[in-house]
C-alpha cells in the first residue's frame, strides 16, 4: 500500500511538471516570431498598433527599365531630314499639265507649296521624340524611389505597467483588511457570530469575477469618481474591485492558519499577564507566519491573472495612467479583449504577453517556495 501511495504521489508529481512545461513551450512557439520581430525591446516599448512608415530602397520596374533602354531615338527627325523642299515635291507644269483636250489645266491639278508642304511643326507634333520618353521614365523612376511600406509596431510596456500596478494596490487595500477580518473572526468575535460571518466569507470567494466586474462599472465605478474625481473606469476602480475579489480569499486562508495555533500558547500567555493584543501579536502572528505569508502570495497569483473584472472597469486604454483615477490596460485585459480578432503577427504578440505573465506568476510562486524552504531549514 505504501508503494502504491509513493506511486501515485509520483504520477501527480509528474503530471503537473508535464503540464506546466507543455504550457510554456507552447507558450514560447507562438510566442516565438514576436520574439525574433521585436525582442527584448518589446518590454520597454511602449507603442502598440502603432503604424510606422518605412522608405524602401530604390527599385525600377522592369516595365520602366524596358521602356527606359528603349528611349534612344529611332528616327529623330531634323529640319534636313523631314524638310521637304520645294524641288522634291514641287509639282511642275510641265509634270502634270494635261491638254486643255484631256482632263484638266494647271489651274486644276497645280499643287503649290503651301498646299503640300508639311512644316517642321507638324512632323515634330507627330514624332514622339527621345526626350519626351526620357521624361516618363525619369518619372516612373521618381515614383518607385519614394514609394514606402508600413510596419506595425507592438510593445507590451504599458500592460506591463498596467499589470503590476493594479496587483500592487490592490495588495495594498487588501492586506490590512484581510488580516482584520481574520483576527476579528479567528480571536475576538464568537462562536456565534465568527460561524455565520466566516460561512459568508467563503461565499464571497466563490462568486465569478465577472459579476464584480458589473457591480464595478454600473455601481462601484461611478461612486468612487464621485468621491476621487475621474472616469468611472480607471486604476483606482481596476485596483479597489481587484481588492474585494481577494480579501475573501486571504481572509479564509488567515483565519485557518491563525487556528491552527495551540490553545496552551495562548492560555500561557494570558496567563503571564499578556493583553489580547500582545497575545495575536507576539504568539499567534508568530505561529501562523507560514500561512499568512502563503495566503498572500496566492492572494499575489490571482491578482496577477485576474481578467474579467478587471476588463471592466480599467478602460482598456493603451496609456500610462499619469493618476490613480486616469484609465489603462493590462496584460489579462489585453489577451481578452484582442485575442478573437488577432491573426498573424498580432496573435504572436498576444502570445509573447501570455508568456511574460506566465513567467512573472511563476517567479513569484518560486519566490514563495523557496522562502518556506528556506525558513524550514
Amino acid at each position: 500500500m505504501e508503494s502504491l501511495f509513493k506511486r501515485l504521489s509520483w504520477i501527480s508529481a509528474t503530471t503537473i511538471l508535464l503540464i506546466l512545461t507543455s504550457i510554456f513551450v507552447v507558450l514560447f512557439l507562438y510566442a516565438k516570431p514576436a520574439i525574433a520581430e521585436y525582442g527584448l525591446k518589446f518590454l520597454v516599448d511602449s507603442r502598440w498598433g502603432v503604424e510606422v512608415s518605412q522608405p524602401t530602397k530604390p527599385q525600377v520596374s522592369p516595365s520602366t527599365k524596358s521602356s527606359a533602354t528603349k528611349a534612344t531615338p529611332t528616327t529623330t527627325p531634323k529640319d534636313d531630314n523631314i524638310a521637304v523642299n520645294d524641288e522634291d515635291i514641287a509639282v511642275s507644269d510641265e509634270d502634270i499639265a494635261v491638254n486643255d483636250e484631256d482632263i484638266a489645266t494647271d489651274e486644276n491639278v497645280a499643287v503649290n507649296d503651301e498646299d503640300i508642304a508639311v512644316s517642321d511643326e507638324d512632323i515634330a507634333s507627330q514624332v514622339p521624340s527621345s526626350a519626351d520618353e526620357a521624361i516618363t521614365a525619369d518619372d516612373d523612376i521618381d515614383i518607385d524611389e519614394t514609394s514606402k511600406h508600413t510596419k506595425v509596431i507592438y510593445g507590451g510596456l504599458v500592460p506591463i505597467v498596467g499589470t503590476i500596478l493594479t496587483t500592487i494596490l490592490a495588495m495594498f487595500f487588501a492586506v490590512p483588511i484581510a488580516m482584520g477580518i481574520a483576527i476579528f473572526l479567528s480571536e475576538i468575535a464568537p462562536q456565534s457570530i465568527a460561524k455565520p460571518v466566516g460561512i459568508a466569507i467563503e461565499l464571497l470567494a466563490a462568486i465569478p469575477s465577472i459579476i464584480y466586474g458589473m457591480w464595478g462599472l454600473f455601481y462601484f465605478g461611478p461612486l468612487v469618481a464621485s468621491v476621487f474625481g475621474g472616469s468611472s473606469v480607471s486604476l483606482l476602480v481596476a485596483s479597489l474591485v481587484l481588492a474585494i475579489m481577494i480579501i475573501p480569499f486571504m481572509a479564509s486562508l488567515t483565519r485557518d492558519s491563525m487556528n491552527t495555533t495551540p490553545n496552551v500558547l495562548k492560555e500561557s500567555a494570558y496567563a503571564m499577564g499578556a493583553t489580547k493584543f500582545e497575545v495575536i501579536k507576539d504568539v499567534v502572528f508568530p505561529y501562523a507566519k507560514k500561512g499568512i505569508i502563503g495566503s498572500m502570495i496566492l492572494a499575489l497569483g490571482r491578482a496577477l491573472g485576474e481578467t474579467m473584472a478587471v476588463a471592466f472597469v480599467i478602460g482598456g486604454v493603451f496609456t500610462f495612467p499619469k493618476s490613480l483615477t486616469d484609465p489603462t490596460v493590462s496584460i489579462p485585459v489585453v489577451l481578452a479583449n484582442s485575442f478573437a480578432e488577432s491573426n498573424g503577427i498580432s496573435l504572436n504578440v498576444l502570445f509573447y504577453l501570455a508568456l511574460i505573465l506566465f513567467i512573472i506568476s511563476f517567479a513569484v510562486i518560486s519566490f514563495a517556495k523557496f522562502y518556506f524552504l528556506r525558513d524550514k531549514k
